[in-house]
């Protein structure tokens, strides 16, 4: 299955992946990977097989997206383009809170046509005061009758001004700064109070600011019970965390390809670049630790999809690869000399596109944290 899914989407990639390294329109190029990844087949993996989705394999796969098919998908996927990663990941998390804690309703009127792309998700989690911390969450939703009532703003939430709905984490009760006390909500894109605030990020993609006024939803549109939303955003993150891994994996892989294909081409002082001690040296250290990289995100997956605790292993994975992933492309820039801050390059789009993934789902900072935690506490 998982090389099945690599071939399928390493030929989708290279279809479509040079044309859209062409920095297309953001919402012109997302609706375009995104159809082309539902044409293929590939959105039904973000989605539980009860839900529309795909049948995985493993222990609860028919409630749970499959982490090794996610792995092998971003990993292959980002190789081509950093977009077609980023469209086909969104749509996991933005709806797997709703596979969590959706009511049955819910769940068949939505997760179907995200699993089709028809229905396009986000995760709305990070606000201006809340990043690693979700317990300083300040938006907040309030109980008016058979309605809610949401007051807030969200930022660097991906597919905002495309998605067709949020997933939006909210204050029901407590204090800033308190881990109880916060709900889960499906909120759609035509909610009367929602409203989207586009601006651009180092590597091009829809994303921007999710503002709440009184935004009014009905009361089933809650997700999961009453102050409870933190753990469906934490379990959405732990099912999801290891595929950055693996497109950090993606990325590096892609940087590689090219910078050994550059020290092959090119000559320098009357010999091939790829003669160069040193440079051998840097491939070398590039190979083995995407190696590496690769083999925590396989043991990370694998602890996933057999329902283990797989907090350490993840938060290793995560914090190694996209690390490493970092180190490597910043080498292939070096390789390449003026072409790799050519804008438009290969290289030069791998060097934005690698970046935000130290950040996004857990910075690395917070992820020595995590290991730290798991190994003296």
């Amino acid at each position: 299955m998982i090389e099945e899914l690599r071939a399928r989407a390493g030929e989708l990639g290279r279809s479509l992946g040079p044309g859209l390294l062409a920095e297309p329109d953001d919402e012109a190029g997302a609706r375009t990977a995104l159809a082309a990844l539902a044409q293929a087949g590939l959105l039904a993996w973000s989605v539980p097989e009860r839900d529309g989705g795909a049948a995985a394999q493993g222990l609860c796969a028919e409630y749970h997206v499959s982490a090794r098919a996610l792995c092998a998908l971003r990993d292959e996927l980002a190789y081509h383009s950093g977009l077609l990663d980023v469209m086909l990941v969104m749509q996991g998390l933005g709806s797997y809170p709703l596979a969590l804690g959706g009511s049955a309703r819910l769940r068949r009127d939505v997760l179907p046509d995200v699993a089709a792309g028809k229905s396009i998700a986000a995760f709305a989690l990070t606000e201006p005061g809340a990043g690693s911390s979700l317990s300083d969450v300040a938006t907040r939703a309030e109980r008016r009758g058979d309605k809610w009532v949401l007051d807030g703003r969200k930022t660097f939430i991906s597919n905002a001004g495309v998605a067709h709905f949020y997933t939006v984490l909210a204050r029901t009760s407590g204090e800033v700064g308190e881990s109880d006390g916060l709900s889960m909500f499906f909120v759609p894109d035509d909610a009367w109070g929602l409203d989207v605030e586009p601006f651009e990020v180092l590597a091009p993609h829809p994303i921007g600011d999710v503002v709440l006024k009184e935004c009014t939803i009905p009361e089933e549109f809650l997700l999961g019970n009453l102050d409870q939303g933190l753990e469906l955003a934490l379990g959405t993150l732990a099912r999801f965390r290891t595929s950055v891994a693996a497109a950090a994996n993606g990325f590096a892989r892609r940087a590689l390809h090219e910078a050994r294909t550059h020290l092959l081409a090119r000559a320098q002082f009357g010999r091939p670049l790829a003669r160069n001690q040193a440079l051998r040296f840097d491939l070398a250290q590039m190979d083995v630790e995407l190696r590496a990289a690769q083999l925590l995100v396989d043991e990370a997956a694998t602890c996933v999809d057999t329902c283990q605790d797989a907090t350490l292993e993840v938060a290793r994975a995560k914090l190694f690869a996209t690390e490493a992933a970092g180190r490597t492309c910043d080498r292939a820039v070096q390789m390449l000399g003026g072409l790799g801050v050519k804008r438009g390059t290969v290289v030069e789009r791998l060097y934005r596109d690698v970046r935000a993934l130290r950040i996004y789902e857990g910075t690395s900072e917070i992820q020595k944290l995590i290991i730290a935690r798991e190994l003296l506490d």
